[in-house]
């Protein structure tokens, strides 16, 4: 109630949508804490913050996204949430590559997830900037939000559901050990950042939908939480890293009404969410 003046407010107030910047490529990792990454990212570049408008995946589609006709954008997702919105938010974007779809993913068998790996992302930006050299293109990486992919990760946590409390209360580990779980996904997928970053010229940026928390206490209450909530604006969920980088010439970004409607299957793309740990 606090967050949200008494329900007033639907998105954080301190926070700027993403297409009131200006961009050529936007790498957005998921459930990045700016403080961790300032910490470990080593990316050419200048490293800054903002503040989300959301501390969700789906409130960060709907408060950037509705009513928006981006027939200059094109979308590589590791995170398919922006399939299962854009009806719902009136939004289009010239194609969404859903990286889910690939077959390429790390296999949960315990609890039926499939995960893209972030060299699978990386894999569909390159090839997405290829077929379409004047669009902007937004990368989502799933990293480093959890599951945890990396080998301390997945020896120490199953993954549960999509709420890290869970996970957390599941595993029994320390927070030391969530912060070091969570380190090694984040740097995982930094190293396949940094060889997208390579590879394409222009502004380039990084950042993140939303941040996470990792046993930290809650801005107004005093008490330990994990993740990221609906409605919830705390510092570490809500300001995450603006990571600039200029390389080469611009773009020349062109709009342009794509070739035919994207159809998806809601309930396929309902499956591909819960099999990165989501309840839809």
């Amino acid at each position: 109630m606090v967050h949200t003046r008494g329900g007033v407010v639907e998105f954080n107030p301190k926070g700027r949508g993403i297409f009131t910047f200006d961009w050529d490529t936007l790498i957005i990792l998921d459930a990045c804490r700016f403080d961790i990454f300032a910490e470990i990212a080593t990316l050419p570049g200048t490293t800054g913050s903002r503040w989300s408008r959301a501390a969700a995946t789906y409130d960060f589609i709907r408060a950037n996204f509705t009513d928006r006709t981006l027939h200059d954008t094109v979308y590589v997702g590791g995170n398919s949430w922006f399939l299962r919105l854009h009806d719902e938010i009136n939004s289009e974007v010239y194609k969404f590559v859903n990286c889910q779809t690939t077959g390429e993913n790390i296999e949960f068998a315990h609890a039926n997830l499939r995960v893209p790996t972030p060299d699978t992302v990386t894999r569909h930006a390159l090839q997405a900037l290829d077929d379409h050299p004047h669009k902007r293109l937004i990368v989502h990486y799933l990293q480093p939000h959890h599951p945890y992919i990396g080998p301390f990760g997945r020896d120490r946590f199953t993954q549960t559901s999509s709420s890290l409390l869970d996970v957390v209360g599941a595993s029994g580990r320390s927070i030391d050990d969530l912060r070091r779980a969570y380190r090694e996904n984040l740097r995982l997928v930094l190293d396949s950042v940094g060889g997208l970053m390579q590879q394409i010229d222009g502004r380039t940026v990084v950042t993140a939908d939303h941040g996470e928390m990792l046993g930290d206490r809650h801005d107004y209450i005093p008490m330990r939480d994990y993740g990221h909530h609906s409605g919830i604006f705390n510092a570490a969920t809500t300001r995450v890293p603006w990571h600039v980088h200029e390389s080469g010439a611009r773009r020349h970004i062109t709009s342009e009404t794509p070739p035919r409607a994207q159809e998806d299957d809601a309930e396929t793309v309902a499956a591909q969410l819960r099999s990165l740990g989501y309840m839809v």
